[in-house]
């Protein structure tokens, strides 16, 4: 048959039989397991740090760059992705980013110091910040129209999945095996992904002339600006922010280089990333519905096992199995999500998701250091439903309404945006925790007092208890101080679900703000401003 003619009409319908469904299922599915191997990356080191700070004889302060070194690159080749895919082509940057990803991870599995695996670290989440973005861009582009909510359905599974099981799945691999597998297990999927986008992902093809005029500034605004970002959000709580200069003075290369680079942006005649999607009012709103996305589901991930490890001292095994419900509960919506998504304004999906989020971690607010799995089940399920159907209703009013020549550049916008969100969910929920433990540790020894009668019977109690110790009462003492430092930990993890309920709360009205989007229209596409 005749190709159908270019058209820059918005939602032009691709003619059904010139589509080969062998070439375009499998080259996706290549595509797919790639962006879940650079999801995954992100977390499976998490649960496994004090076998690698062993293993590479790092100090406590070393070892969390393993995985501050893999998020700080990957933001500036997120977005830049989409330029590189419009330059080579989606097929040509996939590959290169999946074989740097690959040799990489060999490299960071075989390190035998701290400062090798961070340096490998930082260039295999550089290299493969490239698979996240592009298989969006391939979603709402190689796709018919009417199969573009299950295409987006499979992405939103991997992108809520992967950062959910990454640290069950490398606590598991570190006790069976070892550390270094955290890292070889990406070769056997990495060489599955290289031969099925090799053979079937050829999907488009490149611009050679956009590499006359390359923005080499503007690329450099970019990187100085994400990358400082990222640092300060990543870094910031545990040095007490603007208190440490090297926070401080990378907060302010952000705030000068960040306008600088919109502005290089927005005047250069070939800039790395046009910011002209964010005209378009419904993927304006959809970006912030995004980022909150990004805050509500790394920002549970991180709160959920921190307090079981901190709080209740779970295994990694346990905390797993604890995690679990999530998980589930965001697979099993997945293909009524996309189902609804063709019948209801997904305007109504987005704003019923984050308030069944914020339902969720607002029934968290009143935990107890003695909640487990079954007072989680509930709490887990909500966040799970919820993130599953404001991501894949955000993905649809984000993307849909865009002309197709602008769908590779915001697919790495709309993905910067959520790891933004993520980056800035995790700072202020870690400066919540800590600011608030403090607060009140302060307030439960404020209210102890030393003649209390029932305070002293518990000291005697405790102290009759250590009476084989060298200092009874000091080791009552330390035990007492325990007990309190417990609660007051309790009590900030209640303050921090309850931050992230407030501010889910605020995002779904303001996904009431997006454009009324048509159930028929969000899968036929358009180009509403």
């Amino acid at each position: 048959m005749t190709p159908a003619a270019p058209s820059s009409a918005p939602g032009a319908p691709v003619a059904q039989p010139e589509i080969n469904w062998t070439m375009l299922l499998l080259g996706f599915a290549g595509m797919v397991i790639g962006q879940f191997m650079a999801i995954l990356d992100i977390q499976i080191v998490a649960a496994s740090l004090p076998q690698i700070q062993a293993g590479v004889g790092a100090s406590a302060d070393e070892i969390s760059w393993v995985q501050t070194a893999y998020l700080i690159p990957e933001v500036v080749m997120i977005p830049l992705s989409g330029y590189l895919s419009r330059l080579w082509g989606t097929q040509k940057v996939f590959m290169i980013s999946c074989t740097g990803f690959i040799l990489m991870s060999v490299a960071t599995g075989l390190s035998s110091s701290i400062d090798t695996m961070i340096l490998f670290r930082a260039i295999q989440g550089f290299v493969g910040g490239a698979m996240i973005p592009t298989v969006f861009a391939v979603a709402f582009t190689a796709f018919p129209p009417d199969k573009r909510v299950t295409a987006s359905v499979v992405m939103g599974l991997i992108v809520t999945l992967a950062p959910t099981v990454g640290p069950t799945l490398g606590g598991h691999l570190t006790e069976w095996l070892s550390w270094r597998w955290l890292f070889f297990i990406n070769v056997v999927p990495g060489m599955l992904v290289l031969f099925l986008v090799g053979r079937y992902a050829n999907f488009d093809k490149g611009d050679p002339s956009l590499s006359k005029g390359f923005d080499w500034f503007g690329l450099g605004l970019m990187a100085v600006f994400l990358m400082s970002m990222q640092f300060v959000l990543e870094e910031g709580s545990k040095n007490d922010w603007f208190a440490d200069t090297s926070i401080l003075l990378l907060a302010v290369a952000a705030a000068v280089t960040g306008p600088a680079f919109v502005w290089r942006s927005l005047s250069y005649y070939n800039p790395i990333v046009e910011f002209r999607a964010f005209l378009n009012r419904n993927f304006a709103v959809g970006w912030m519905m995004t980022f909150t996305v990004g805050a509500a589901l790394f920002g549970g991930t991180f709160l959920l096992p921190l307090f079981l490890g901190r709080v209740r001292h779970y295994s990694s095994a346990e905390v797993g199995t604890t995690m679990v419900v999530s998980g589930l509960a965001m697979f099993a919506t997945g293909p009524f999500a996309g189902r609804l998504v063709r019948a209801v304004d997904p305007r109504f999906l987005m704003f019923g998701g984050f308030i069944m989020v914020a339902w969720g971690m607002w029934d968290a607010h009143a935990v107890t250091d003695d909640w487990g799995f079954w007072q989680f089940a509930g709490v887990q399920a909500l966040r799970g439903v919820g993130v599953m159907l404001a991501m894949i209703a955000s993905q649809q009013v984000t993307m849909s309404t865009l002309p197709p020549h602008m769908v590779k550049n915001a697919s790495g916008l709309v993905n910067l945006g959520r790891n933004i969100g993520g980056a800035f969910g995790l700072a202020l929920l870690n400066t919540s925790l800590t600011t608030n433990t403090a607060l009140h540790m302060g307030e439960l020894t404020s209210r102890i007092s030393q003649s209390d009668t029932a305070v002293q019977e518990m000291m005697g109690g405790m102290s009759g208890f250590f009476a084989n110790s060298i200092d009874p009462e000091g080791a009552a003492m330390k035990a007492m101080y325990g007990i309190l430092h417990q609660q007051a930990t309790t009590l900030a993890f209640g303050d921090a679900f309850a931050m992230l309920a407030v501010a889910t709360a605020v995002a779904a009205s303001v996904t009431l703000f997006a454009r009324p989007v048509r159930p028929g229209s969000v899968a036929a596409g358009g180009d509403a401003h």
